[in-house]
Parts: structure tokens; sequence; C-alpha cells
């Protein structure tokens, strides 16, 4: 039996192979596919561990118009900050969905970040005010500047202003993100700074309480929330997702997830139909991103694992066409 190759794709690879631009489409196609049923998307397998304490993911997917099949796997160990290590480690692998055998593993923290604000690029760009020039970002962490980056592919941003706990966190943010994207970002020492005027507002902290007071969220604005992926876990007022149009990666995700979502519901504050549409029923036109122009919009994604899957399939390709990664026989 003759043998097959694996492309193996480093972090800096994956960053290469895998452009916002492309995988912001990328986002689109697996949500759209998700919505239409033409996925099969497992529940997360989530165990925690105790000593240290973190969280074990393991994701599995199949995408039927790629033909392939994918598997994530993502250690989330707070502890890691103080050794000097990243919080979260990922591993993204794709599978031939016709013969099983596996054609790539690529570092899954890298394209964690790019798929997550990715998906918040689509969103931004189906949800939001078509002249949305202002972002206001709370976190200054990776998750944070993609984020940002995102953001700033789908519309035209004049100025961002990131707000962190951490002053040297959100001073480190604003210079790298400067000169990476070309626009202004400026850090600020409040939320209520941060919010001021701002057309656009994305959240990738791992805060377990609400990060900004909802009355100095501006009528019309659109918000994107991905730090929280826990039930107990409230990044977002509820006075905003009260408020707002909502609209989720996928509903069956976010019921069990979204505490965001689920904190609100549990109070009896909302319903389940308080939750307008999953993002690929906007995708293929099933259902508006945005009811009027002075609607507060909101998505909420704790991701899924079909978009590891589709911007591992666009890495592949840009990887394959661009030569990165190193072929290994099996």
């Amino acid at each position: 039996m003759s043998g097959h190759t694996i492309r193996f794709l480093s972090a800096e690879e994956v960053r290469k192979a895998l452009p916002m631009a492309d995988s912001v489409e990328a986002m689109k196609q697996a949500f759209a596919e998700l919505s239409a049923g033409r996925t099969i998307l497992p529940a997360r397998t989530h165990m925690a561990v105790t000593e240290p304490p973190g969280d074990f993911l393991i994701m599995p997917s199949y995408m039927k118009s790629l033909g392939r099949v994918g598997l994530k796997t993502v250690t989330l160990f707070p502890g890691n900050r103080a050794k000097g290590l990243p919080f979260i480690n990922a591993l993204v692998c794709v599978f031939d969905g016709s013969t099983g055998q596996a054609v790539a593993v690529m570092d899954g923290a890298s394209l964690t970040a790019i798929r997550t604000g990715a998906a918040s690029g689509a969103a931004t760009d189906l949800m939001a005010r078509p002249e949305s020039q202002v972002v206001a970002i709370f976190g200054a962490g990776v998750q944070a500047r993609t984020q940002l980056a995102a953001v700033c592919a789908v519309r035209k941003i004049a100025e961002a202003r990131v707000f962190d706990i951490f002053p040297e966190a959100r001073e480190a943010f604003a210079n790298e993100m400067s000169g990476e994207l070309g626009i202004k970002v400026r850090p600020v020492a409040t939320s209520k700074e941060a919010l001021d005027g701002a057309d656009i507002v994305s959240a990738a902290t791992t805060s377990e309480t609400p990060i900004f007071s909802d009355n100095d969220l501006a009528a019309g604005a659109h918000v994107n929330a991905v730090g929280s992926y826990k039930p107990h876990v409230v990044e977002i007022p509820p006075e905003t997702v009260k408020r707002a149009y909502v609209v989720v990666d996928q509903m069956e995700a976010a019921l069990e997830e979204a505490g965001d979502l689920i904190a609100p519901m549990n109070a009896g504050e909302i319903g389940r139909d308080h939750i307008r549409a999953e993002l690929g029923e906007v995708v293929s036109g099933a259902k508006p991103g945005r009811p009027s122009d002075d609607a507060v919009t909101f998505f909420k994604s704790v991701g899924v694992a079909v978009q590891d899957l589709a911007a591992g399939c666009r890495a592949l390709e840009g990887a394959e066409r661009l030569g990165l990664g190193r072929e290994v026989e099996m």
C-alpha cells in the first residue's frame, strides 16, 4: 500500500496561509452550511482538569461541501501565564472525508484566533451599519487583535479604542495594532471612554461579570462577544442583551454555553425566541441581520468546530499555493 503525506503548519505558517479576508469568507460558507443542515457537528466535549486547573476541549466536525472531516483539540490552562507559556494551546487536524486519511495538522491557537475574529468579521459585515467607522475593543489579548483585524477587513475603520484592565496591555495593543492596520488605535482608561461614539463593539475578555454599562452603548451599535463560553460567565450586560437584536453562531451551542444569553434566560428576562437567527440564516438571506438603523445588534459566538474545519481547509489551500509547511510521509 502506498503511503501518503501530511502537511504540518506552524503558527506563523497558518497566519501567512490564512489572510483575514479569506477567513471571513470561509466563515460565511461554514455558517451557511451549518444552518442549512449540511454539516455533522457533534457536541463539543469538555473535560475539566483540577490539578492544575485547566480545560480540555475536543471538537469534531464534517462539511459535505468540502469533503473534509476536522478535529480540534484545545487546552486552556490559566496557570500557564505565570510560567511564561500560552494560556491557550490547540491543534487542528484535517482529514480526507472519502478515505479518512489525515491530510494536515496545524497550530490551532493561531487558527482559532483568526477564525474567531473572522466570525465576528462576518457578523459585522452582515449586521453593522455600512457607515460604521469607530470600534471599541474590550480586551488586549490575541483574540482581541484578530477581532479588530476582522472588523477592519469589512468596514472602513477610522479609529479604534482599546480598554483592558492592565494599562501596559492596552498600550502595547494600541502601538502594535495601529502599526499593523494603519489606523488610529487609542488606549483608554475606562469602558465609558471606549464606547463613546463607537459604532462597533468587540468583547474578547476573560471577565465573568459585565464589562461595560448598557447606558454607555449608543443606539445603532453592533456588538460582537466571544469571551464567554461557559453558562455562568457573563461578559455583556443583560440590559444590552434584552434590547438587542440577537444572532448566534449556532442555536444549540449558544443555549448550552453562552452565559451572556443563559443568565438573562434563567432570570426570566428573555426567552429563547429572543434569539432571532443563526448567522448562517443571515448569510443565506433567510433572516435579516439588522431590523432598523437605530437597533442595537448583538452577535454571540461560543465557537463551533465547522469554523475550524473551514478555516483549516482555507489554510491548507493557501499553504499548498505558497509552498508553506512541511510534508511528512506516513
